[in-house]
């Protein structure tokens, strides 16, 4: 998922220097949503182990 997050955002930044701003805001913006779901499946995970262990 984070492998993803970086992935759209490399684009968004190529397609930003080369002056395509829709397809460099579109990308941003997937790139955002993905890293945001990454931190959740993340906190999740992390508190799933925590209450394993007990």
């Amino acid at each position: 998922m984070l492998h993803y997050t970086v992935v759209f955002l490399v684009i968004a930044l190529i397609a930003a220097l080369l002056g395509f701003g829709g397809i460099a805001a579109g990308a941003a913006g997937i790139a955002k949503i993905l890293f945001l779901v990454f931190l959740l499946m993340a906190v999740a995970s992390f508190v799933a182990g925590l209450l394993r262990k007990r």
